[in-house]
């Protein structure tokens, strides 16, 4: 069952994937639409400016012919009638035709045809004018025969046809140019259609594959929802049976430790009873010795005399402190199997009034080494097992202030931050420090680290440990050698009542 769920995790990753990729081919479409649609519009602006730019030569073309007729029609007026009128007008038009003629080289001057057909305009022009000048110039000067006479004898009617006809060819080029320019914007234009009907196929492709994928993806998704809901089911027995084979196991690591400890400390009673007895009898050997050496020395040997005077003393004094030592330990077994077999009760605890409370009891040890204790921030309140907790601070405190550095006044600070659920307590000091490879030794039972000038038997981190588990948390230690360490403890903000029976 679990491996067709991360099967089914596997393929809603690659279904993922694969909605991914759509929706990129989709905006790559639509981004090519909007290229498309941003390059038909500079392209009509472009072909805007050009049939403007026709009209503007087609205008001033159109000027420049209106301008050679009125030339004409004011010089026969002139010449029919004498009045000042007609010459004004002419002379007006005469000076108007160069600037016109200007106009259009200025707006056909990237047209070579264009400009080709300027020339032979201007050249004709000139050409008229040259006649139209010398007629009224006799006009003028009152030789009317010789005037009409001039005038009729010149070409004067095929010039204006001829200039007509340039006049036409020159706006029928503009006009072609405009065809050309117009089949370039239809081309233009069916180009964008395609385009765009090309995204709209992609589109609607990515949308029709998405839509599939998601479909698809969403009877898996209810599918694997009723696998895992089962799973759930099955895992939640699954749990609920290994938490209590944890618990049985736990229940008879405890009770073994209790049965070996209680064991052991018959024959320790017996060792310790029998050492009293031999320093008692030690002390009867050593008077006898004493009696032996003042009535008759020549029997005392030296041997007896350091047997009985330094050897059985030193040894009874050895025995004597290792069983001491395997009392304090079976003690400390016993007391972690204690606690092992303590009911775990959550109960809300204000973190701030128990730091604060641990920091009285630890006032005098704490004055005779200049240390102090703070709390920086806010210590949330918890919901955890009161006796448990308090446990495991005034174990970290206590350490901190016992591990100072000597020679420098100690600091030790407790603070925290929640994460979500979880609340992580950091006890930090400026002591001794602990080296890297002692971090997770510090923890183990009857482990220590560093120079052991301090009074333990290395059972204190790791019941520090054990109620953290407990309390369904872990520890951990950061620390270099002379900079000090920082204890971190991260609990459930609420003991729930399964973590509480681990």
């Amino acid at each position: 069952m679990l491996g067709k769920i991360v099967r089914r995790i596997g393929t809603g990753k690659r279904l993922g994937r694969f909605l991914i990729a759509c929706m990129v081919l989709g905006f790559a479409a639509l981004i090519v639409a909007g290229i498309g649609a941003a390059w038909l519009t500079s392209r009509n602006q472009e072909h805007t400016r050009w049939v403007n730019h026709t009209y503007e030569v087609e205008i001033a073309i159109a000027e420049a012919g209106l301008l050679i007729e009125q030339g004409e029609t004011s010089r026969r007026g002139y010449l029919l009638t004498r009045q000042q009128s007609y010459l004004e007008t002419y002379d007006k038009v005469a000076a108007k035709l160069p600037v016109a003629i200007a106009r259009v080289r200025g707006l056909t001057q990237d047209n070579a045809a264009q400009q080709a057909n300027i020339v032979r305009l201007e050249a004709q022009i000139a050409e008229l004018k040259a006649r139209r000048d010398r007629t009224i110039a006799l006009a003028r000067t009152g030789q009317l025969a010789l005037a009409f006479t001039e005038f009729d004898g010149e070409a004067n009617a095929r010039r204006m046809i001829r200039l007509r006809e340039l006049g036409i060819a020159m706006r029928d080029r503009e006009k072609q140019l405009l065809k050309v320019r117009d089949a370039e914007q239809q081309d233009n234009v069916r180009l964008f259609y395609l385009i765009l009907a090309a995204a709209g196929v992609i589109l609607l492709l990515v949308a029709l594959a998405s839509v599939a994928t998601i479909l698809r993806y969403t009877r898996d998704l209810a599918a694997s929802r009723d696998t895992l809901r089962d799973f759930a089911d099955s895992l939640e027995e699954l749990v609920s049976e290994r938490t209590a084979d944890l618990s049985r196991a736990n229940e008879e690591i405890q009770r073994f430790a209790y049965i070996v400890s209680h064991d052991l400390r018959s024959p320790l009673v017996n060792v310790m009873g029998f050492t009293a007895e031999l320093d008692a009898a030690t002390a009867s050997i050593t008077d006898l010795i004493d009696r032996a050496e003042a009535e008759a020395p020549h029997i005392v040997t030296e041997d007896a005399r350091l047997a009985a005077r330094e050897d059985l003393p030193e040894a009874i004094g050895f025995i004597r402190t290792s069983t001491q030592k395997m009392d304090r330990l079976i003690n400390a077994i016993l007391k972690l199997s204690r606690e092992g077999r303590r009911v775990i009760a959550p109960a809300p605890v204000d973190m701030v009034a128990l730091v604060e409370t641990i920091g009285r009891s630890l006032k005098h040890m704490m004055d005779d080494r200049d240390a102090t204790l703070t709390t920086e921030g806010e210590l949330p309140e918890i919901v955890t097992d009161r006796l448990a907790i308090e446990q495991i601070f005034s174990n970290l405190i206590e350490n901190a202030v016992k591990y100072l550095q000597p020679g420098r006044p100690g600091r030790i600070v407790v603070r925290a931050q929640r994460h979500g659920a979880r609340v992580t307590f950091e006890v930090e000091d400026n002591g001794r420090g602990i080296g890297p490879t002692d971090h997770q030794r510090v923890f183990d039972l009857f482990r220590r680290a560093g120079n052991q000038d301090q009074p333990g038997e290395g059972i204190g981190l790791a019941h520090v440990r054990a109620l953290a588990y407990r309390l369904g948390g872990v520890i951990d230690v950061s620390s270099e050698l002379g900079k000090g360490a920082t204890f971190r403890l991260t609990l459930p903000a609420t003991l729930s009542e399964i973590e509480g029976k681990i």
